[in-house]
């Protein structure tokens, strides 16, 4: 799909990966809406960019639906959606404590799992309407899952289950909507310079990505967003879960 003159949404669009996408897709010609949290300073990002701020909160689905459903009235349609909001805990499955409790468990679920299936399928809803292209391509979707969701680490249940549910999703997700001319992919970063691990010292990030084939370094959220791209410009990338990772696995701890 030709990324000049389409409507995108970023879910997480004021900060890291996702902003990262917005500013490829506004280069590139997109319209895009960046939704995010009130406490976010996506409002002003949004300002610099031309583009349209939303205040979202994925764990509220009935809120996220209306969000998206306004926003996509804003931009005058929908073409494009890139979610990479999430998060995760760090608890075991039992540990001196006790069971992993399953409140936090849910709410990892929720936060990642529950509420890109919530987007997808709204999502999907809107842009069905949409005039196909040549190819019959109505548009695509593009969720973050996390390499965690194949070799997880010590304390990442959570994570992890959320993460393997999205890549999960993928390819019956692909087939549901392949006939209304709907692609879905999905992004499995390792570890990416964003949020917490922005501001982390360079010996410990050099530590924790020594067994990276290359480059042995994190990755940066302009290469998501290339990655981002390559899905939404090349129409045979479809139902599958793109591993971002310079070609590492994950250790146990």
């Amino acid at each position: 799909m030709e990324i000049s003159g389409k409507k995108a949404i970023v879910i997480g669009g004021a900060s890291g990966m996702g902003l990262a996408t917005a500013d490829i897709l506004i280069k590139n010609g997109a319209s895009v809406a960046m939704l995010d949290l009130g406490s976010s300073n996506g409002a002003e990002l949004a300002k610099e960019r031309g583009a349209i701020f939303r205040e979202c909160n994925i764990l509220d689905f009935e809120q996220t639906e209306a969000c998206l459903r306004e926003a996509a009235q804003a931009l005058g349609g929908l073409n494009i959606v890139v979610t990479t909001a999430g998060g995760g805990i760090a608890q075991r499955t039992l540990s001196k404590k006790g069971p992993h409790p399953m409140d936090s468990f849910m709410h990892v679920v929720n936060l990642n799992l529950n509420a890109t299936f919530n987007i997808c399928r709204i999502a999907a809803d809107i842009i069905k309407d949409e005039t196909p292209n040549e190819d019959g391509e109505r548009g695509v979707l593009v969720n973050t899952a996390s390499i965690a969701a194949f070799e997880g680490q010590i304390g990442q249940i959570a994570y992890s289950a959320s993460k393997a549910g999205i890549a999960g999703m993928m390819l019956t997700m692909a087939r549901d909507l392949g006939s209304f001319g709907i692609r879905v992919m999905a992004i499995a970063p390792s570890l990416f310079s964003t949020g917490i691990t922005a501001g982390m010292p360079e010996e410990m990030s050099l530590e924790l990505t020594k067994d990276a084939a290359f480059p042995k370094r994190m990755g940066r959220p302009h290469e998501y967003a290339l990655a981002a791209r390559s899905i939404i410009e090349n129409p045979m990338l479809n139902g599958n879960t793109l591993r971002l990772d310079g070609g590492i696995r994950f250790a146990p701890r």
